[in-house]
């Protein structure tokens, strides 16, 4: 018994799924199929209900999959204290991150983090905030990169930054004609909007709710880019968070305008799995994240 065939079990019981458990072990769904029949041989137990209806583990694989939990974290704990006592930072990080901080803010932090470690190779996903979520628990990914990040008891939460939110609106529209506005002066305006179930979305329709302000939504999307473009041909005007919209400003294509009667921020954090063994190169990249 080898304890990659426990760490597949584990995986396999988290997520239910024999399609991400072999995702998440870069091998085939026949190859977990085999490594699960291998351990049922071997403790000549069932450890999965095999129903079409729906994944359960029997009262053996419950136990199982307690035990080989305990083992595979001894196991990382033991590997990541190696490599510290060698000071070896290298390995595999694999990061789900929503669309807006991959695109605008990781990027830096990448190329730093590669320029001091060159034998570390991070894995981007780009994901919808809720799917970060699940591939942070399941096991997918070792870390996640999300705006407003909701408690969770599974879950630890690094705060990192804030990015201050700002109107955006083509080059043209009155209102982007002075350096700054209050936040009543986008009353009625056409709006373009994140979808319902962003957390961005949830923050601005709250912030407006609060001033009592009323716009016209009239586009909604499920990601930065999309409402930019949205934007850029004068569909309506938005509120997007200041760093995402750099090059555009600069460019010209579209006009960042600020809030003279309050300032407002989307917070940015990493999540990871409670518990979880962080190995040094992810340590380090957490750290680099935090600076």
């Amino acid at each position: 018994m080898q304890i990659e065939s426990l760490k597949v079990f584990c995986d396999l019981a988290e997520t239910e799924s024999f399609t991400k458990a072999a995702q998440i072990n870069q091998v085939t769904q026949s190859a977990v199929s085999q490594q699960i029949s291998s351990l049922e041989r071997q403790f000549k137990s069932l450890l999965i209900e095999r129903s079409k209806k729906k994944f359960r583990l029997t009262r053996e694989g419950q136990v199982l999959y307690e035990y080989s939990k305990q083992i595979i974290q001894t196991y990382d704990s033991l590997h990541s204290k190696l490599q510290e006592i060698k000071d070896i930072i290298s390995g595999t990080i694999r990061i789900a991150t929503i669309y807006s901080i991959g695109l605008h803010d990781l990027p830096p932090y990448i190329k730093k983090f590669l320029k001091s470690y060159p034998t570390v190779y991070v894995h981007v996903e780009y994901r919808r905030s809720n799917q970060v979520y699940e591939d942070v628990l399941g096991n997918v990914v070792d870390m996640g990169l999300v705006a407003y990040p909701t408690k969770d008891s599974k879950l630890e939460c690094v705060a990192l930054r804030k990015d201050k939110l700002v109107m955006i609106c083509h080059p043209q529209n009155p209102l982007g004609k002075t350096k700054a506005i209050k936040l009543a002066d986008i009353a009625g305006q056409k709006f373009i909007g994140f979808e319902p179930d962003i957390p961005t979305r949830k923050a601005i329709d709250k912030i407006l709710k609060d001033h009592n302000i009323t716009v016209q939504n009239v586009m909604e999307f499920d990601n930065i880019e999309t409402v930019k473009r949205a934007v850029e041909i004068d569909a309506g005007i938005s509120m997007v968070p200041q760093g995402t919209v750099v090059q555009e400003v600069a460019k010209q294509t579209l006009t960042a305008v600020q809030f003279d009667d309050g300032e407002f921020f989307r917070p940015l954090a990493a999540i990871y799995k409670k518990n979880k063994v962080l190995s040094p190169a992810i340590k380090q990249f957490l750290a680099m994240l935090k600076e």
